[in-house]
């Protein structure tokens, strides 16, 4: 099959002299998926006034989870220094429902002038494998201007599970198929995906027990009723610290920061990582000039020491990063999250 794709250049030379469209396969298309998203992420050429009297009142970033969760406190740590950063006041405005459907919705249908933007998080990606249609293409709707935290994941065990490390649970649920039991924070949620692509790479028939969040997922994890759980290492490292909760591994690809002693799952299986990633997009066609000017200031507050640090104290890892790296992360983690999200059939309509 042959798919028509434009290509829009980000210079004006370039843009002048090539053609207006070329068509490739679906093979070459895949490969340049990422320098075409992004290509239109960065958003059209503008006139360099435009970033200068930018910005010139309030702006409003969508956080499409209710108050209080870790996404909501993220944000809320970084906008006070970048409201003082961009001399203007930001409102986080919580949009909540349908796994963060309904803010991003809001985010992308916004005017792209930099006044409306999303703090994003991994169901970004998810989300276009795991419901069958969206009022929003994740991948041409927005433009994003940079990461801000990795949320990290610890796989937790009752105590009383006779494994101390990944390799010895891989040995128990292989002698027991169906015998253990996983904890999730309910359906599609990074921690459900997070246990199906242990399960796909080591082939192990582990049993689903999905709840509504992770408190009581956690609580019936502690007294045994289910097995294990893959979970948000901040609000389960106090279990940890007091012995509750065994910890076998963190999903980070190498060793982190918050737990330099605990082993990476992926040490046992190769290929295994997961985190829940954050950062802020615009709508697609917001201008070139003021996406850098917020991809630069978000830099520079992600930097700030005292930011830095409530922001790890949270037990979050801090990722600074330009628009175009964020870029690479998106498209990446919307092929390998949704193949995970595709193979295990899952679904929410």
């Amino acid at each position: 099959m042959i798919t028509s794709i434009r290509i829009v250049f980000r210079d004006r030379a370039a843009r002048k002299s090539a053609l207006n469209a070329v068509l490739l396969s679906r093979t070459t298309a895949a490969a340049l998926g990422v320098a075409i998203f992004i290509a239109v992420a960065v958003g059209p050429l503008s006139p360099a006034r435009a970033a200068s009297a930018y910005p010139n009142k309030a702006i409003r970033i969508v956080v499409g989870f209710a108050p209080g969760s870790g996404l909501d406190v993220t944000i809320r740590t970084i906008t006070p220094k970048l409201s003082e950063v961009l001399g203007q006041q930001i409102i986080v405005d919580n949009r909540v429902g349908a796994s963060g459907i309904v803010g991003t919705e809001i985010a992308a249908k916004a005017a792209p002038d930099g006044y409306t933007l999303l703090f994003a998080t991994t169901d970004l990606a998810i989300n276009p494998a795991l419901f069958s249609t969206l009022p929003y293409d994740a991948l041409k709707d927005f433009a994003p201007i940079g990461r801000a935290v990795n949320f990290l994941y610890f796989l937790v065990v009752n105590p009383d599970l006779p494994v101390k490390n990944v390799q010895e649970l891989l040995a128990l649920a292989k002698a027991r198929p169906r015998s253990l039991s996983y904890a999730s924070a309910g359906n599609g949620t990074p921690p459900h995906i997070g246990a199906e692509m242990f399960k796909q790479l080591t082939k192990l028939d582990l049993v689903h027990v999905p709840y509504k969040g992770s408190a009581q997922a956690l609580t019936d994890v502690i007294s045994g009723q289910v097995q294990l759980m893959f979970v948000n290492t901040a609000s389960s490292m106090p279990y940890v610290r007091t012995g509750r909760l065994r910890v076998l591994g963190i999903s980070t690809a190498q060793r982190a920061t918050i737990a330099p002693d605990v082993p990476t799952i992926s040490e046992a299986v190769p290929g295994y990582e997961l985190v829940a990633w954050t950062g802020i997009v615009a709508p697609s066609a917001t201008p070139r000039d003021i996406v850098g000017r917020l991809t630069r200031d978000l830099v520079r507050v992600l930097e700030t020491p005292d930011v830095r640090e409530k922001l790890m104290s949270q037990g979050s890892e801090v990722t600074p990063s330009t628009a175009e790296q964020f870029a690479q992360v998106i498209v990446a983690d919307t092929e390998r999250l949704g193949r995970v999200v595709k193979t295990a059939k899952m679904h929410i309509d």
